[in-house]
C-alpha cells in the first residue's frame, strides 16, 4: 500500500489524502474505519444460536484467568496464564512449578532471534502444562526511562530490536497452537499513577517509537491476542482510545484478533466495546454484563458492537484450539526437562553482557586457586524481577553454589557484604507450623469477624501471602483470615519483624500484640495496593519457640469514601535476626587474601517490580554496595564485580575495577550461566539493548518523569535512548549495543547489493566478519540507518537491522543485513503516512552505536508513502 510523491511542500502535503478502507460506516459527524471480520463456520453457527445476553456474557471474564464459558452450546472456558518468562498457572504465589526463564532485557541482550523463537516453542509447552490456551506475553513497552519499575519484563529502548524479538518470540509460541498477547498497548513506560497517568505523547513519536514495535510484530507475526494498557493516551484511556484501538490497530494496521483489557483496566461500558475492547479481564464482570445492554438501550452502543466484540473472542478460543479439549485438568504437570534447562542456560550465557575486561582479568583460569566471593547477590538466587512476570522456578541456582561446583579443588571464600533487602526477609525462611511443617497454616473464615470455625484451612510455604487470584471462591466477597506459625531463632537479640497487609491486620507474638496495622493510612508499594512495613523488636532468646499470629480481613484500606469497601486482601511477614558485623571490612579482608575477588551487587524482585518505578539510578541500599565495591577493589586489583539488574545502575567503581559483567535476571539457570562464563567454560556474547548513562540526570527524561498530576509529558519526543545521547553528545558509561568477549573481531568492508531502495522490495548489506582471536566467540553486527538530508528532524541515525554470527578462531563469515523501506522511512502527520524521502542515505555498520566500522550509500529514487 503505497504511493509516489515529490517532496511537496507543507501546503501540497496537507492536500494529500490516505488510502482508502475496505469500508466505513457513519456514526453521527464521525467516520469509523470498519474492518471484517472473517469467522469461521462453527464461529458463525454459534453466533447465530447465541442469545443477545448470551453474547454480552462473553465480553468478560469469567473468572481470574477464563473466559465466560456457555455449557448448553459448547462454549469453553479458555484459560490464560503470565507471563513473559514463564507459565506461572492461576495463582500468582506459590502455585505450580515452572520453568523459569531470562527477563525480557536479558532475553533482547542476546541479540539472538533464534534463540527468541526456540524460548517461545518452549513456553507454548509450559503454557500448556499449566492447562492454559494463552500466554500473557511479551511485553514489548519502550525503555523509556532507566527507573521504569517493570523495564526488566521488556526487551529496549529501540523500537526496531523489540519488534523483531517479539516477533520470534511470538512465532515461536502460536507456531506450537498457543496464543501469545502482545502488551502493554500502548503508552504504558512507567509505573507510577499507572492505572489512571495520562502519557501525553505527539503523533510521530507514538507512531515511531512506541506503536513501532507492536506494528512490526503484528506485521510479522501477528498475535492472537493485544493487551491494552491501564494508562490514558492524550487524555483517554488505552482500552476505550479509538486513535490508537480502532484508527490505528483495526483501520490501519487491519488487526483482526482480539483485544483484551489489562486486569481491572476496563474504564467504561460502551466506549470500550465501541472502541474495539472485546474482553473485560479478569472476571466476573464489573463495567459490562447487565451494564452493556443498558449501553444497547441508551443508543451508546449497538447490537452490531456487541457481535463484533463476541466474534473475536469465539474465534480466539477456536485459533487457541480451547473447542478440541473436552476437559481442564489439574495444572500439577511439570515437564522440568533437560531441553529445557540447556535452552535457558544457552539464553542466559548469551545474554551476559562483558562491559570490560582490562588485563584479561576474565576469565579466570586454572591458575587462580583462591577465589572470593562477596556480595548480597553472591548466595541468592535472584533470578526475576517480581510482579506478573514472577512465578515458582521448578529450581534456583546461585552465583556461589554454581562456582563451587565447578571450582574443582579451588578455595572459595565468602563474605555477604552488604544487606540490601527492600523489606525484611519472608519470615517464611525461619518459619514452621505447629505440626512442623515449613511455612505458615492460612485459615479462611466467611465474613470479616472471625466466626466460627475456619471454612478452608491451608498450607502455605512462604509469608507472601498475596491473595489477589486465590482466596476460595467460597469466602468471597468478605472474609477474614488468620495467619499462625512459630519461629525458632538461631541467636540471641532484639530481633526485627515487619508486617504489611492490603486491607487491615494485627501481629502477636505469644500473645501480645505486636504490630497495630489495623487502620493504616500509608500505602507501600508490596502487593500493589498494600500498606509500608510497620517494623516491631522482640527480645529473643536463641532455640526458644515463639507463636506467631496475624489476623486480617479483606475490608479495603485506606478505609473506602466510595467504592468497593472489600477487596483481595492479603498481608506480607518479615523477620530478620541482626548480627552486629562490619560488612564492609569483612568481605575486603577476605578479598586480600585470594587471587581474584567476584563481587556480586544489583537489584532484585523487590526493587524492580510490576507496581512501581525505582526511585534512583543507585545501587540500593545507602551506598552500601558502592562502599563494597570500592573496598574489595582497593583489597584486591583483580576484582570483577557481577551486576544483576533489569535497567542501568550508576558505577562509581567503573574506573577503579578491571572487569564488569551485567548479568541481568536471568532465570533459574542464572547461577550456572554465570559461572560458565566467568570460570571460561563459555563465552559471554551479549550487547546492550539499553543505554547504559554515567548518571540519572544525563537520560532523556530527566526533565519529564514521572510528571506530576497523574500526567507524563514525553517531552524528549523522538530522542529516547540512543538518539539522545547522539544529538545532545552526552557520552554514556556503556552505549547502546555494546558488550566485548573472549576473543577479538575484524570487521571487512561492507558491500550493497543495489544503490537504490526500491519501494517494494530489499536491499542488502554485507560484510565479512573474523574472528582474530584465540577461542570461539559469537559477534552481533548491527546496523543503523542516517538520513543525510530530511525535511523533518529525525534522530542521527536509527538502528535498521541486526545480525548475529559465530565464529571459530581464524574463521571468516559473511553477515548479511537486509532492509527495506521501513529502515528509511519516518512518520509525517501532516500527511497521515509514512514517506521514505527522496535522496541519499548512509548504512553503518558497527559494533555498537557509537562503534561505527563501516558506511555505504544508498539512495530513494523518487519519495513514496504508505500507511502499514
Amino acid at each position: 500500500m503505497g504511493s509516489h510523491v515529490s517532496k511537496p511542500s507543507a501546503p501540497e502535503r496537507r492536500k494529500q489524502s490516505l488510502p482508502k478502507r475496505r469500508r466505513t460506516t457513519t456514526t453521527g459527524a464521525k467516520v469509523q474505519e470498519v474492518v471484517e471480520i472473517s469467522a469461521s463456520p462453527r464461529v458463525r453457527e454459534l453466533m447465530s444460536k447465541l442469545t443477545l445476553e448470551q453474547k454480552i456474557s462473553l465480553l468478560a471474564g469469567q473468572d481470574f484467568w477464563r473466559t465466560q464459558e456457555i455449557k448448553e452450546l459448547g462454549i469453553p472456558a479458555l484459560k490464560v496464564t503470565d507471563g513473559p518468562n514463564g507459565a506461572r498457572g492461576q495463582y500468582f504465589t506459590d502455585g505450580t512449578p515452572a520453568a523459569l526463564f531470562p527477563c525480557g532485557v536479558s532475553l533482547a541482550a542476546t541479540w539472538n532471534t533464534e534463540i527468541l523463537h526456540a524460548v517461545g516453542g518452549a513456553l507454548a509447552e509450559e503454557t500448556k502444562a499449566r492447562q492454559a490456551q494463552v500466554l500473557l506475553a511479551p511485553t514489548v513497552c519502550i525503555h523509556r526511562s532507566p527507573l521504569g519499575g517493570r523495564n526488566f519484563e521488556s526487551f529496549s529502548e529501540d523500537p526496531l530490536i523489540i519488534g523483531k524479538l517479539a516477533s520470534a518470540y511470538i512465532t515461536g509460541l502460536q507456531e506450537r497452537g498457543v496464543g501469545a498477547t502482545i502488551k502493554h498497548f500502548v503508552g504504558n513506560e512507567q509505573e507510577t499513577w499507572r492505572m489512571t497517568v495520562n502519557s501525553v505523547v505527539e503523533e510521530r513519536p507514538l507512531r515511531e517509537l512506541y506503536l513501532k514495535p507492536f506494528e512490526i510484530a503484528i506485521r510479522e507475526a501477528k498475535p492472537w491476542a493485544v493487551m491494552s494498557s491501564y494508562n490514558m493516551v492524550n487524555g483517554t484511556h488505552a482500552d476505550m482510545n479509538e486513535f490508537t484501538l480502532k484508527k490505528v490497530l483495526r483501520g490501519e494496521w487491519r488487526y483482526e484478533g482480539i483485544v483484551m483489557s489489562d486486569w481491572g483496566g476496563t474504564n467504561s461500558t460502551g466506549p470500550s466495546i465501541k472502541s474495539g475492547c472485546d474482553l473485560e479481564m479478569p472476571g466476573p464482570t464489573k463495567l459490562r454484563g447487565k451494564n452493556v445492554m443498558e449501553a444497547i438501550e441508551k443508543g451508546e452502543i449497538t447490537v452490531r458492537d456487541v457481535e463484533e466484540c463476541a466474534a473475536r473472542v469465539l474465534t480466539w478460543i477456536e485459533k487457541c484450539g480451547r473447542f478440541d479439549l473436552p476437559w481442564e485438568e489439574p495444572e500439577e504437570k511439570s515437564i522440568d526437562t533437560a531441553e529445557t534447562r540447556a535452552l535457558i542456560r544457552q539464553a542466559a550465557t548469551e545474554g551476559l553482557t562483558l562491559l570490560k575486561n582490562e588485563n584479561n582479568a576474565l576469565p579466570i583460569g586454572p591458575d587462580v586457586r583462591r577465589i572470593a566471593i562477596i556480595g548480597p547477590n553472591a548466595k541468592q538466587p535472584i533470578a526475576g524481577g517480581g510482579g506478573s512476570a514472577s512465578l515458582k522456578p521448578y529450581y534456583l541456582t546461585t552465583p556461589y553454589d554454581s562456582i563451587t561446583a565447578i571450582a574443582g579443588d579451588r578455595t572459595i571464600l565468602y563474605a555477604p557484604g552488604a544487606q540490601t533487602e527492600k523489606w525484611l526477609p519472608l519470615a517464611s525462611n525461619n518459619c514452621t507450623t505447629p505440626s512442623g511443617k515449613p511455612g505458615v497454616v492460612l485459615e479462611f473464615y466467611k465474613g470479616d469477624k472471625f466466626e466460627g470455625t475456619p471454612m478452608f484451612i491451608q498450607n502455605r510455604p512462604k509469608t507472601d501471602l498475596f491473595l489477589w487470584d486465590n482466596a476460595p471462591k467460597e469466602v468471597l466477597p468478605k472474609y477474614s483470615f488468620r495467619v499462625k506459625t512459630q519461629i525458632v531463632p538461631e541467636t540471641t537479640g532484639n530481633h526485627t519483624f515487619g508486617l504489611s497487609s492490603v486491607g487491615p491486620a494485627k501481629m502477636y507474638i505469644d500473645g501480645e500484640l505486636l504490630i497495630d496495622n489495623w487502620d493504616w493510612t500509608e500505602a507501600g508499594e508490596a502487593m500493589f495496593d498494600g500498606s509500608i512495613e510497620e517494623l516491631a523488636y522482640w527480645p529473643m532468646v536463641a532455640g526458644q519457640t515463639y507463636a506467631i499470629l496475624v489476623e486480617s480481613t479483606n475490608e479495603v484500606r485506606p478505609a473506602a469514601k466510595t467504592g468497593p469497601t472489600y477487596g483481595y486482601g492479603g498481608c506480607r511477614i518479615g523477620f530478620a535476626e541482626r548480627p552486629n558485623t562490619d560488612f564492609v571490612a569483612e568481605a575486603a579482608r577476605i578479598a586480600a587474601s585470594a587471587d581474584v575477588a567476584i563481587v556480586v551487587v544489583g537489584l532484585d524482585a523487590e526493587w524492580e517490580s510490576e507496581g512501581y518505578d525505582r526511585q534512583s539510578m543507585n545501587l540500593p541500599k545507602d551506598g552500601n554496595q558502592d562502599r563494597l565495591v570500592a573496598a574489595v577493589a582497593e583489597a584486591n586489583p583483580r576484582t570483577i564485580v557481577v551486576n544483576q539488574s533489569g535497567t542501568p545502575v550508576t558505577m562509581p567503581w567503573a574506573d577503579d575495577v578491571p572487569a564488569i559483567l551485567q548479568a541481568w535476571y536471568q532465570g533459574q539457570e542464572a547461577g550456572n550461566a554465570l559461572a560458565d562464563v566467568l570460570l571460561g567454560q563459555a563465552s559471554p556474547s551479549g550487547k546492550l539493548p539499553v543505554t547504559f548513562p554515567k548518571r540519572l540526570e544525563d537520560n532523556p527524561t530527566y526533565h519529564n518523569w514521572p510528571g506530576e498530576d497523574r500526567r507524563v509529558i514525553y517531552g524528549e519526543g523522538l530522542f529516547v535512548g540512543y538518539r539522545h545521547y547522539d544529538r545532545v553528545k552526552v557520552e554514556p558509561l556503556f552505549p547502546f549495543g555494546h558488550g566485548i568477549t573472549y576473543t577479538t573481531f575484524e570487521y571487512g568492508t561492507p558491500t550493497i547489493s543495489a544503490t537504490v531502495l526500491p519501494e517494494s522490495g530489499n536491499i542488502t548489506i554485507s560484510v565479512p566478519i573474523t574472528n582474530t582471536g584465540k577461542v570461539s566467540g559469537k559477534e552481533t553486527v548491527q546496523l543503523y540507518i542516517r538520513d543525510v538530508k530530511s525535511r523533518l528532524l529525525r534522530p542521527e541515525k536509527e538502528l535498521a537491522a541486526f545480525g548475529k554470527v559465530s565464529l571459530e578462531p581464524g574463521e571468516t563469515k559473511t553477515v548479511d543485513l537486509s532492509i527495506d523501506k521501513h529502515a528509511v522511512g519516518y512518520y509525517d502527520p501532516s500527511l497521515s503516512s509514512w514517506i521514505a524521502e527522496e535522496g541519499v542515505f548512509e548504512a553503518l555498520v558497527a559494533a555498537s552505536s557509537v562503534d561505527i566500522k563501516g558506511t555505504v550509500e544508498f539512495k530513494v529514487a523518487q519519495s513514496f508513502t504508505w500507511l502499514f
